[in-house]
């Protein structure tokens, strides 16, 4: 028998993130699981036999201590699903300051310094690091105006996985910037495309289709690419 594949999965206490949760035992790994709050992880506790570790990605003091807890432990596969929608009203300029700040430091900022610190984690040669992107995350892309500022948030993420994935060095690593379709959640709402278990089916099969390929990537569910 194959050796148990290991998951760290952020953000996972309902959405996209508890479905990759949901897949991935189907699949029969084994999940580390984080959650902002260890009250309303219900959902993620309903799977049987998941790690679930408490984690405020945007707070550094968190990250060490869950980096600390997870001492020694290797993980195939580290997936930063962790993001919020942003302000209200995304126009630039009419957005609060500090919820524009807040916004870039979820989905732009605290995801590479969590990386940072589980890089060294990741099995050698064939571990995949993974972001929760989106395709409004391309400069290509005029959709959506009434996103603009969460847009931006995406391709800052983009941009800042990019700088990142150039200072690896000799390190082999895969990265995966993934767009999970427009999907029945919260944030992308019931008028939505398809639903979270099609969504998250297709990234896991993205996921194993590109592990030990090395280098980054911008791929959506179907592992169809996008243009940066």
């Amino acid at each position: 028998m194959p050796a148990t594949k290991n998951a760290l999965i952020i953000g996972a206490s309902r959405g996209l993130g508890l479905g990759l949760v949901q897949r991935l035992k189907e699949d029969g790994w084994a999940v580390t699981a984080t959650v902002r709050d260890t009250h309303k992880a219900d959902k993620l506790r309903a799977v049987a036999d998941v790690q679930i570790e408490q984690l405020d990605m945007d707070d550094a003091q968190s990250v060490s201590d869950l980096h600390q807890r997870l001492q020694g432990q290797v993980f195939d596969l580290l997936f930063v699903n962790a993001g919020i929608k942003g302000p209200d009203d995304q126009t630039p300029g009419a957005a609060p300051a500090q919820e524009v700040a807040q916004l870039f430091l979820t989905n732009s900022v605290a995801p590479i310094s969590l990386a940072q610190h589980f890089t060294d984690s990741l099995r050698a040669d064939t571990g995949v690091l993974a972001f929760m992107s989106s395709v409004l995350g391309s400069v290509t892309s005029p959709d959506a105006p009434e996103l603009a500022l969460y847009k931006a948030s995406k391709a800052a993420l983009n941009s800042l996985t990019n700088t990142y994935v150039s200072q690896l060095g000799e390190r082999k690593l895969t990265v995966l910037s993934l767009h999970p379709g427009w999907v029945k959640t919260d944030m992308g709402g019931e008028g939505a495309q398809i639903d979270v278990a099609t969504s998250t089916r297709g990234l896991v099969d993205v996921i194993n289709a590109y592990t030990g390929k090395g280098g980054h990537y911008f791929l959506d569910y179907q592992g169809q690419t996008i243009v940066w």
